[in-house]
């Protein structure tokens, strides 16, 4: 007597994981679009840091005219003179600065800061010229000629976070018994990555125009943080390790950098926490670098070697279970 096998819930069963992975392949995607449009749509500007300086009638007039056209925007910090004002916005201390004198008001903006900046502050000059006054504008910070919009940066984001954990995942397959390889593969891909990354940005896109060895060593470091990461996780946790690192790079830390934009534009705390993230860092590093003589670049990089070495403690935390698979 033949007896048939049950076929009965093997349908089911595969109809059930069709529909698990067609629900969370959908949900993937609207996460995907909610990381990158939500900062998106609440960005704007709130409790900017503008530095100010001149008579003290003037400065608390000029407090009640930006309450008038920009209410919150703007968290003002007095200076001694307009010197001062250029020197807080070189330091990165402020966005951008506007110093009032006998002879005229000048609104000093920092290009190279981030995109929004300028153009806000250039609308507030706009209202104050329509009421009669004189207004000059100095760029104390300005982006180049040939990339006067900041295009190469605002795009490095992308390549940062997918160079990184693409490097970690190729590394990963390759040299699955060697973590020594790994590291040393990681590293001087990082440094390769890094100067060749910053020539095409100097030499092809004419995005910056100085300072090629300290940018250079800020997108090395940011890839090499991702990198690491990656890595770490991937030999603590397999391929589990390689959809977190990739998640956390690309769908929370890109979005949340402020690459573009600048962190303070972000919308509160997520703009913070994105400076805590590789590729935010990154960003205000290679900024700080490239624009600002490095200055505000000291947090960036404590916040990338803090990457670094947990990606490195990763790797070591692995090793006795690498050991127990090579023995098996």
């Amino acid at each position: 007597m033949i007896e048939r096998a049950s076929v009965g819930p093997a349908p089911t069963a595969g109809l059930r994981a069709l529909a698990v992975v067609v629900l969370g392949l959908t949900a993937v995607i609207c996460l995907m679009l909610l990381a990158f449009s939500a900062p998106a749509i609440h960005s704007g500007p709130h409790d900017l840091p503008l530095a100010v300086s001149g008579p003290e009638p003037a400065v608390s007039g000029l407090h009640t005219v930006l309450d008038e056209k920009a209410p919150d925007a703007f968290e003002v910090k007095s200076h001694a003179s307009a010197d001062a004002v250029a020197s807080a916005i070189r330091e990165r201390d402020a966005v951008g600065g506007i110093s009032i004198a006998p002879d005229g008001i000048t609104i000093q903006i920092a290009s190279a800061a981030g995109a929004p900046y300028a153009p806000l502050l250039r609308n507030i000059g706009a209202g104050m010229t329509s009421e009669g006054r004189t207004v000059t504008y100095t760029d104390v910070a300005p982006l180049t000629s040939e990339d006067p919009t900041g295009s190469g940066l605002a795009a490095l984001a992308l390549p940062l976070a997918l160079g990184g954990t693409i490097s970690a995942v190729a590394l990963a397959t390759i040299f699955r018994r060697s973590r020594t390889r790994r590291i040393v593969g990681s590293l001087a891909f990082s440094v390769i990555a890094g100067l060749a990354t910053t020539a095409l940005l100097r030499f092809g896109l004419g995005t910056v125009d100085g300072a090629f060895w300290s940018t250079a060593a800020g997108v090395g470091l940011g890839i090499a943080a991702i990198s690491l990461t990656v890595l770490g996780l991937e030999s603590l946790l397999g391929y589990v390790g390689i959809g977190m690192g990739a998640l956390t790079m690309v769908f929370i830390a890109n979005p949340l950098s402020g690459l573009a934009s600048g962190p303070a534009w972000l919308p509160q705390p997520w703009g913070d926490v994105g400076q805590f993230l590789p590729i935010g860092a990154a960003g205000t590093l290679i900024r700080s670098a490239a624009f600002f003589d490095g200055a505000g670049s000291g947090s960036a990089v404590l916040v990338l070697g803090g990457w670094v070495v947990l990606g490195l403690a990763l790797l070591a935390g692995s090793r006795p279970r690498a050991s127990r698979s090579r023995l098996v």
